[in-house]
């Protein structure tokens, strides 16, 4: 075997896969067809639940100042995330390229093999392997690795070679989208809807400004090339009455509201993640940020697979967790586009909605819906508030030092958190020692209603999701680690 895992593209999906098998000490190659990257940057900023994953990972800091938000929209209706308590803010106007440069330097750092200029042609299933046949600077060659993961886009080859069914609906209208110099335009962070359509105006670092066009009515084109400055320039003077043709574009591209997803996100040994598994219209930044949680829900769970710890059904809940969350991905997108896109007969329903917002559970919801801040895994029966859920950022004292659950989670591996020193439950878990971390700490400052209060101890998976709690989970702690940690150590 070349490596264990061949992944295929090189974008967030692919890097922040890569840096998850890596952390586990898989041996995995990347493929990118592209000699390096572009520096365009469909996707700005990231989302709550992301920052969380990125803090988790210890790589917040890589980003430099951030600059957060609690402001967000539901189809360009207002929408304040502060509701959600204790949650992290969203990243504002993070290039999608400086996002994949951070995560190119980590993965880097951890050892991935990254080949650039490489192309997969097509590839075997061989049951026990996968045979992929690839391109690069010095001729076609053919490498084999245990699993090949299909991080390689809307438009991706791995899915179409190898037979997923990928229903939805075929897109209806096409947007523009252009970084310009050289104009002064009013922000209009989340987007406005005008007689004839839909503008986004928001500032990017540098003295760039980002536009969003569509005009409504307008068909989508099959492209080769992306749409000339000129095309968005004449639209946005037909939308807006203002004329930018004085400004210089930087990157132009154009996209639509087709809307998609597999079927299965596994089929034998070759695995989607990310947009090769849904495409959807971009409405609030969620594309980007639902193909990263793929990304590390899945890089765990093959990594114990690959190593022999778990058995290959633990690849099954890949599927099981994360297709409903594109499902909800793929309905909420769509409802924006209608509040968004659709003409002056959506107003009222605009104005019903915008009424409903006002209400804290409302807002709650749609806040937590468009952050990912709502998902929830099924990990068992129980009653603790935060089985299934991701583990809250806690402060805590060790014997040693002080330190926080994001902070253990670094490294990528389980964590029992034992919070009252209770010698049994860690004799339990000790089988696991080589692959979770059991500490035993203190919290810091729990306030009261949190939902830690009384917890005595809890499993946290690698991806930061509670799998197992006492008091409130029905079945015992070693089942739990037996199902997502596989047998203990004899």
């Amino acid at each position: 075997m070349d490596a264990a895992v061949i992944i295929a593209g090189a974008g967030p999906a692919g890097l922040m896969l890569a840096g998850e098998l890596r952390l586990a000490g898989v041996e995995v190659i990347v493929l990118e067809k592209l000699p390096k990257r572009t520096g365009e940057s469909r996707g700005l900023g990231f989302t709550a639940r992301t920052m969380e994953i990125f803090d988790q990972r210890g790589l917040l800091s890589r980003f430099g100042d951030i600059e957060t938000s609690n402001q967000g929209h539901f189809g360009g209706l207002p929408v304040d995330f502060a509701v959600l308590e204790g949650a992290q803010q969203a990243a504002k106007s993070i290039p999608q390229s400086h996002t994949e440069t951070v995560l190119e330097e980590w993965v880097t750092e951890l050892g991935t093999d990254l080949r650039r200029s490489h192309e997969v042609l097509s590839f075997t299933d061989e049951g026990d392997h996968v045979a992929v046949e690839v391109r690069g600077p010095e001729g076609v060659h053919t490498l084999t690795a245990r699993y090949l993961i299909g991080c390689d886009g809307g438009r991706s080859l791995i899915r179409k070679a190898a037979g997923f069914d990928f229903p939805g609906t075929a897109a209806t209208l096409e947007m523009f989208l252009a970084d310009i110099r050289g104009v002064d335009l009013e922000p209009r962070m989340i987007g406005e809807t005008l007689p004839g359509g839909m503008v986004m105006v928001g500032p990017l670092p540098g003295g760039t400004t980002r536009i969003i066009v569509c005009e409504r009515g307008t068909p989508p084109q099959r492209r080769t090339t992306p749409p000339s400055f000129e095309e968005v320039a004449a639209a946005w003077k037909r939308l807006t009455g203002t004329d930018i043709s004085h400004g210089t574009a930087e990157w132009v591209s154009s996209f639509g509201d087709a809307t998609r997803q597999v079927t299965e996100y596994r089929r034998g040994r070759v695995i989607l993640a990310g947009d090769a598994a849904h495409i959807h219209l971009p409405a609030g930044g969620q594309g980007m940020n639902t193909s990263i949680q793929d990304a590390v829900n899945l890089g765990w769970k093959l990594a114990a697979v690959v190593s022999g710890r778990s058995p290959e059904s633990l690849l099954d809940t890949y599927h099981d967790e994360r297709h409903p969350v594109g499902q909800r991905l793929l309905m909420n997108t769509r409802a924006q586009g209608l509040l968004f896109l659709s003409g002056p007969e959506v107003q009222p329903l605009r104005d019903v909605l915008n009424e409903l917002i006002a209400y804290e559970p409302v807002s709650r919801h749609l806040a937590g819906m468009v952050s990912g801040l709502e998902i929830s895994y099924h990990v068992g029966r129980g009653d603790h508030p935060l089985l299934g859920k991701r583990m809250p950022r806690l402060e805590l004292v060790t014997p040693d030092r002080k330190t926080s659950s994001t902070e253990l989670l670094h490294a990528g591996r389980g964590l029992l958190l034992d919070l009252e020193d209770n010698a049994t439950l860690r004799a339990r878990a000790a089988g696991f020692s080589d692959r979770i971390d059991i500490v035993t700490a203190a919290p810091h400052g729990v306030p009261a209603g949190h939902p830690l209060e009384g917890t005595a101890a809890v499993l946290v998976r690698p991806d930061g999701y509670v799998a197992w709690a006492a008091p409130g989970s029905h079945h015992d702690l070693p089942m739990a680690l037996e199902r997502w940690f596989g047998a203990a150590r004899v």
